[in-house]
């Protein structure tokens, strides 16, 4: 029987993108036959009971004396221990700059023989701009990375842009990189009574409902703050519905600055699994607007994608050349705020191209960002079926 050790900063019940990323791998790796102990912090709130997963909230503030103690309990299992790291700078404490994590890490590798992976959700903070604090940190991280590449013998990527950032950091080591896609956290719950009803209280006269999924950070509120009122000042055929913790304040931002469609805008709030899903499936197009452009790391356009939904969204420097490719989501250069609104109104303005573009986005997500081939690459030790079918560029 295969056992794993998987070391993550975040668990439910904590909130967050990588809690939820490393319950599905867990719960994921578990359902395949293998033993997962989970390494983590302690957290307020109902814990989950997974068959085939046991849960260690034994980091606490990821000090060193806590990492000796884990080490110690590590060391009561049969070696060679395999570990797989969950790994974002800023998760493990210390201002985001906890190397003696990194070099815990590091001596479990090198003296301890445990075998060593990496999954990066992101790399390091970038250099430039920022205050003096932002920059120490920005080369503390690149130390950090060093130590780690040092120690690993496999790094898994959420997109392939971040082998190019990391690879000069392997110091002319040869550590295989391999990329693995975030799979949607949200399961596909078929209500359509539900939605029904969701429809009938959001649009009562029959209007198109537009949706945004995500947690609200200020880069892409900043985007959506100023392509919300051109959208909906151009027709009265329309209703926003922003879903996700966070959205409320977007909406009272909007509506202080324009009050003329505060009814015509909606936010939920913070919802459970179960009403996220009707609430998307409610919504007749997706608007996913970010930064840095559409990629495999945004579990919230992963999310549409299960739910095949048409999605509107934006290409940047971390776009991967599939989304176009793929011709499933309609796609324009972010920072374009007319050519966006455009697109939506395009989208909602054509029902073949919608009913196109949700196929499309339901079968992108089956054959490239389904869970089973997260799973399959783990077990394997190898690239997934996505990796191998999508030109890295």
């Amino acid at each position: 029987m295969v056992e794993r050790h998987l070391i993550t900063s975040e668990y439910p019940p904590q909130q967050g993108g990588v809690s939820d990323y490393s319950h599905l791998i867990a719960t994921g790796l578990a359902a395949e036959g293998e033993t997962i102990h989970v390494w983590c912090r302690a957290a307020q709130g109902e814990y989950p009971n997974d068959s085939g997963v046991a849960v260690h909230r034994e980091l606490g503030d990821i000090a060193p004396a806590n990492l000796r103690r884990v080490g110690r309990m590590l060391d009561q299992f049969s070696a060679p221990r395999s570990l797989l790291v969950q790994w974002v700078p800023h998760g493990y404490g210390y201002h985001a700059m906890n190397l003696p994590f990194c070099l815990w890490l590091w001596n479990r590798a090198a003296v301890k023989g445990d075998t060593v992976e990496l999954m990066v959700h992101e790399p390091f903070l970038a250099f430039g701009g920022g205050t003096w604090k932002q920059k120490g940190a920005a080369v503390v991280h690149r130390i950090m990375t060093m130590i780690l590449l040092n120690a690993a013998s496999r790094v898994w990527l959420s997109i392939p842009a971040w082998e190019k950032a990391l690879r000069p950091y392997a110091i002319g080591r040869r550590v295989p990189f391999a990329w693995l896609p975030v799979a949607s956290n949200i399961p596909v719950i078929d209500d359509p009574i539900a939605v029904k009803d969701l429809r009938a209280y959001y649009a009562p006269a029959g209007e198109f409902v537009v949706g945004h999924f995500g947690t609200y950070g200020k880069l892409i509120a900043d985007l959506l703050m100023p392509s919300v009122p051109t959208l909906m000042h151009g027709s009265s055929n329309q209703t926003l519905l922003l879903i996700g913790r966070g959205s409320e304040k977007l909406r009272e931002e909007i509506v202080r600055k324009h009050p003329e469609i505060v009814r015509r805008i909606h936010a939920t709030g913070s919802l459970c699994a179960t009403d996220l899903s009707r609430h998307l499936s409610a919504c007749d197009v997706m608007i996913q607007p970010y930064p840095d452009g559409v990629s495999s790391r945004r579990t919230s356009v992963m999310v549409s994608l299960s739910h095949g939904l048409p999605i509107v969204t934006t290409s940047g420097h971390l776009t991967e050349s599939l989304w176009t490719a793929s011709d499933a989501v309609a796609i324009t250069p972010v920072g374009d705020v007319a050519a966006f609104v455009e697109s939506i109104r395009r989208v909602l303005a054509d029902a073949n191209e919608r009913e196109r573009l949700s196929a499309a986005a339901r079968s992108l997500y089956k054959k490239q960002f389904d869970l089973k081939h997260t799973i399959a690459a783990l077990r394997e030790g190898k690239c997934s079926s996505a990796e191998l079918a999508v030109t890295l560029n």
